[in-house]
């Protein structure tokens, strides 16, 4: 789940940077959480999220960023295909990701059953958002399908996420203005929605992983791993 400690420190030092900084820091995080493998350290979702804050007290505007993070989700993503293809198999045996051998295994084999589909799924897990790209270079997705689900994916993505810390700044903005019983209830409220958003995903990733065990009853790697 996002940790809104996170986003109030990094939006607290975007204060003290000039709108323009703002925004080549937000599409290079973008641009490089499945390129250089930068989500792993930093989902993409926090960086734009807190863009969307910044954009909600009027330091940066909101629609600039909401293009931005969509073309450097799929410029970024294109050259991770273009890496996996490449060198794909070398990568998956760096350390970070060879310790998540049952995940990638279990992420291809979703690309070879459902393709595109797979892709734009992918999207909205931290996770696959990071190693779908390669992957998909790995598999040997066309590009052009590959690049169709991605800028599908990437536009609501991108949007959504820069809509959710636009309205979320408006909303804690408000909540500073009101006291008592008011402020209490759309601050529950609030955290209520990031709640359920946080168990619908975990349900989702819980559900797929389920599937795939239950399709590859006989996988030692599968036992060895868990």
């Amino acid at each position: 789940m996002l940790n809104a400690s996170i986003v109030s420190f990094l939006t607290d030092k975007l204060h003290s940077v000039s709108p323009g900084i703002v925004y080549v820091l937000v599409a290079l995080l973008v641009f490089g959480e499945a390129a250089l493998f930068i989500g792993f350290v930093l989902p993409g979702e926090t960086s734009v999220i807190v863009a969307g804050v910044v954009a909600s007290q009027g330091r940066v505007n909101v629609v600039t960023v909401a293009v931005l993070v969509v073309v450097a989700a799929i410029i970024g993503d294109s050259l991770g295909f273009e890496i996996g293809k490449r060198y794909g198999h070398r990568l998956i045996e760096l350390p970070f990701l060879r310790s998540r051998h049952v995940a990638l295994e279990r992420a291809l084999e979703g690309l070879r059953r459902r393709g595109a589909t797979y892709v734009f799924v992918g999207r909205f897990t931290a996770f696959l958002r990071a190693v779908m790209p390669g992957l998909a270079g790995m598999s040997r997705l066309s590009y052009r399908r590959f690049l169709m689900a991605n800028a599908a994916g990437a536009l609501i993505w991108g949007v959504s996420y820069t809509l959710l810390g636009y309205f979320a700044g408006s909303a804690l903005g408000s909540i500073q203005k009101y006291s008592g019983w008011a402020g209490i209830a759309v601050l529950v409220v609030v955290v209520g929605l990031v709640v359920a958003i946080h168990y619908v995903k975990k349900r989702r990733e819980a559900n797929v992983e389920r599937e795939w065990i239950e399709e590859h009853p006989g996988d030692d790697s599968t036992q060895s791993a868990e």
